[in-house]
């Protein structure tokens, strides 16, 4: 593997480390306390993975990975700010957290990085896996939506029963999409997620009798 490689999947192991901290934060904070917590920190370390996972698609010429970032990272944001810590957090970050997609975008066209057949037209990626990995990262992705209307309407950060549900089928498309891509990021971040999902699914249920 070269030095390149190396890197590109060093970028994807810390994106996928901290999404898994995130949620064995969660997960740990939880069982303490007998109910489906949501820590602050779930979601700043959802905003860090995800801008650092963003990048990983690109390095890997991967559209399904980059779709699933771009949809989820403002609902990152959204949720900070219905738990009142978003101002805490100093304006200049806000403003640089704020811009960052759009920078990136202007960054890549000014510079002629940004290349639409080798997103879409990947030989390592064929058309019906690139379908499979796109329905799976909608899936996930439509858990924080979810997540994200629910907690509008109850005018608090909470994550769902729905939630969870949504996490585990996304988690297992994804999961299939990873074996047949052959990317080990993807296959352990979801393997070690489809667990922590299934047990909050069960804590909820405890919860809910």
């Amino acid at each position: 593997m070269s030095k390149h490689n190396y890197l590109i999947y060093g970028i994807g192991f810390i994106a996928q480390g901290l999404f898994s901290s995130r949620l064995i934060i969660q997960w740990f904070l939880s069982e303490r306390q007998k109910k489906v917590v949501t820590p602050a920190l779930f979601w700043v370390l959802s905003l860090l993975a995800s801008i650092l996972l963003f990048a990983y698609g690109y390095l890997r010429h991967d559209f399904a990975i980059m779709l699933g970032q771009c949809l989820t990272y403002f609902i990152y944001i959204r949720n900070l700010q219905l738990q009142n810590h978003w101002r805490k957090i100093h304006i200049v970050v806000r403003g640089i957290i704020y811009l960052l997609p759009g920078l990136l975008v202007v960054y890549y066209f000014n510079n002629n990085i940004i290349d639409i057949d080798r997103l879409f037209k990947n030989e390592d990626i064929p058309f019906w896996l690139l379908i499979l990995g796109i329905i799976s990262q909608v899936l996930f992705t439509l858990r924080f939506v979810y997540q994200w209307i629910y907690s509008e309407k109850n005018k608090e950060s909470i994550l769902p029963m729905g939630f969870w549900v949504l996490s585990n089928l996304g988690s297992l498309l994804i999961f299939t999409y990873a074996i047949f891509r052959r990317d080990p990021v993807l296959l352990i971040g979801h393997l070690m997620g489809i667990s922590i999902y299934t047990r909050n699914i069960m804590l909820l249920i405890k919860q809910n009798d």
